[in-house]
């Protein structure tokens, strides 16, 4: 090594090769979150305000479209919804949602994700619990809007377990259809994978699947915002707790999953999709690039 006729690194060369070291260190984390320079950080809390309002807003809206379906059928008796509609109406919605305000929170819409996408390092722990109230206070909104233009239908619009089904059963097959869901979340957000498109997609596909045959049993909730927000509002607290247990524990199974298909997460394209891009690819009021 140069700088000493033994072979041993002076003060100097070595106070230069750190100097090299930290520059290479800068340099690898520059344009990457919680970089030395915050150039893209996505602690910063100047955006949250909105992050906030995109997930209240979205979970109002999807919430809306899943307690709605239940209570205008019940309002106008029938068939007025088709049962095909309920099921499958809040999965559209919900790739609606990811499509047109994703990039701006992330669009987890759901306590579940939020806790997986902890879980697997793209989100920061310091931001889950507001996303959650900010959940929650959509479904209550959501729910109370209904009420307040069509009245409360009894139970209509809740997530109960089928006839005959026990509170036990519903909270196992809640944690069943949990996990294929956050496991098609955490997957659509990783890699070659993180499309928007093909995300919304792949979202959206399950959920109505699941719905399509897993209703009937638990509601296929897998969201405890869509659950207890309106089990709140209209006092029904039938089974609540199979409704908050099975998403979160269906949830931790699926990081679980994730790690074994995938390994680690806290990848760039992971805390990409988890956090949204506002204020990191693009900001409000800037002018696209020549």
């Amino acid at each position: 090594m140069a700088g000493n006729p033994d072979g041993k690194a002076t003060p100097a060369t070595q106070q230069q090769a750190r100097g090299s070291e930290h520059v290479e260190v800068a340099l690898r984390s520059f344009g990457v979150p919680n970089s030395v320079a915050h150039e893209f950080d996505f602690w910063d809390g100047s955006y949250e305000g909105r992050r906030l309002f995109s997930e209240l807003l979205g979970t109002f809206l999807l919430v809306l479209v899943a307690v709605g379906g239940g209570m205008v059928n019940a309002r106008f008796g029938g068939d007025a919804v088709p049962y095909g509609a309920r099921v499958v109406s809040p999965a559209l919605m919900v790739a609606a949602i990811i499509l047109f305000m994703g990039a701006v929170s992330g669009a987890h819409l759901n306590p579940a994700v939020s806790v997986a996408f902890a879980l697997r390092g793209d989100f920061p722990w310091k931001r889950v619990p507001a996303y959650i109230v900010a959940q929650f206070v959509g479904a209550a909104l959501a729910t109370l809007l209904l009420v307040a233009l069509i009245g409360k239908q009894g139970s209509a619009g809740l997530t109960l377990p089928g006839q005959g089904i026990s509170g036990t059963t519903a909270m196992l097959w809640e944690i069943v259809l949990t996990t294929g869901l956050v496991s098609v979340i955490l997957g659509t957000a990783s890699g070659a994978q993180q499309i928007g498109p093909f995300a919304a997609l792949g979202v959206g596909s399950y959920i109505a699947l699941a719905g399509l045959w897993g209703s009937p049993v638990s509601g296929a909730s897998m969201n405890p915002g869509r659950s207890l927000g309106p089990a709140l509002v209209l006092n029904d607290w039938t089974a609540w707790w199979a409704y908050l247990v099975g998403p979160v524990v269906g949830a931790v199974i699926a990081v679980g999953l994730a790690y074994v298909l995938r390994g680690r997460g806290g990848g760039q394209s992971g805390m990409s999709a988890a956090q949204g891009t506002l204020g990191v690819e693009w900001r409000t009021g800037t002018k696209p690039r020549a």
